[in-house]
């Protein structure tokens, strides 16, 4: 097989891991397949080679603070490279993206096979035009900012990654940090087969493919819960009382509206149906007794107002892709 140049194309205060961690992914399939050449192959590389570049070159500074040696983006030769991937920095409402940088993704893009970013990297990816008409990911904390800011993106805020092939060009993007490692083992899977993907997760102890998306990872329902507004009382009402009967009729009693008033005048406010946030609400609450408690599933389900185990595990599985015990065995703090 060919051995593919893969460039990351890093700016200051690059998040450290969103570059890392694919680095070590390609490398361990580099060594995958070296052993699987054999000793009389000569030296490598017999998969992968990596660069990682940024504009001036020189020693960068990153958000961690352990500082990083690039080469120069404009000594490359855009026609070696495979696959251009944009690690992601810290974004905020007033952070402004290089344009030196965004300008040579432009450039360099149309050049090579395919295109990729991790985390707020697909900030640059939008900023450059790539992901015009196109799905992608980024870090659920930013999803709502990246798709405010390049409208003509259309932003899912749940995959770990997101392939988006059309035209005959490929552009991935994924999730925050660690979800870069995925990414990369997609990549190694596409290039290589499932099988030398397979040993390059064994050596990083990771999952081959995660299971569910990144909704399982934030905080995000908890905060529409606790967010304000002329139903913050009833919101405070509701979570104590999630064991209840929580119909809209019973909402509205405690409302002290009509139910049809209150029906009406909720999803004005709030964006969603009560029926919607209720089932968040206790989705939220289960999630939290998983990770804070050893409490048996039967007790959570009853507590947070399912009914039964097996209600609470469809509701799971329908919010975050995985069991109830899976999620306690991820996040348990117990």
């Amino acid at each position: 097989m060919p051995v593919r140049h893969i460039v990351f194309a890093v700016a200051p205060d690059l998040v450290l891991l969103d570059a890392c961690g694919p680095v070590e992914a390609f490398w361990r399939a580099e060594l995958t397949m070296a052993a699987a050449a054999g000793p009389n192959a000569g030296p490598g590389p017999h998969a992968y080679r990596t660069t990682i570049a940024s504009i001036d070159g020189g020693v960068l500074p990153t958000f961690a603070g352990l500082p990083i040696v690039t080469q120069r983006l404009d000594a490359l030769d855009p026609e070696s490279i495979d696959t251009l991937i944009v690690p992601g920095i810290p974004i905020d409402d007033a952070t402004s993206l290089d344009a030196r940088l965004t300008a040579w993704i432009a450039d360099c893009a149309p050049r090579v096979r395919r295109v990729a970013s991790v985390c707020t990297g697909a900030f640059y990816l939008a900023a450059a035009g790539l992901l015009d008409g196109r799905r992608a990911a980024t870090h659920w904390r930013n999803a709502a900012q990246l798709a405010r800011r390049f409208p003509k993106v259309h932003v899912d805020p749940e995959p770990i990654f997101i392939c988006d092939e059309r035209d005959g060009r490929a552009v991935w993007t994924s999730a925050g940090v660690t979800a870069g490692i995925d990414l990369s083992l997609a990549l190694i899977d596409a290039d290589c087969g499932h099988a030398v993907a397979m040993q390059a997760a064994r050596r990083l102890v990771v999952f081959i493919k995660r299971p569910g998306g990144q909704s399982q990872f934030s905080e995000a329902l908890a905060a529409q819960a606790s967010a304000g507004g002329p139903f913050d009382a009833l919101h405070g009402w509701m979570a104590a009382n999630l064991h209840v009967d929580l119909s809209v009729e019973r909402l509205a009693e405690q409302a002290r509206m009509s139910p049809r008033t209150f029906a009406r005048r909720y999803a004005d406010e709030v964006g969603r149906t009560p029926a919607r946030t209720v089932a968040a609400m206790r989705v939220e609450a289960a999630a939290h007794a998983l990770a804070q408690s050893r409490l048996p599933l039967k007790r959570i389900a009853s507590d947070c107002g399912f009914g039964s185990e097996q209600n609470l595990r469809r509701a799971f599985e329908r919010r975050f892709g995985v069991l109830p015990l899976d999620y306690r065995a991820r996040f348990s703090a117990a």
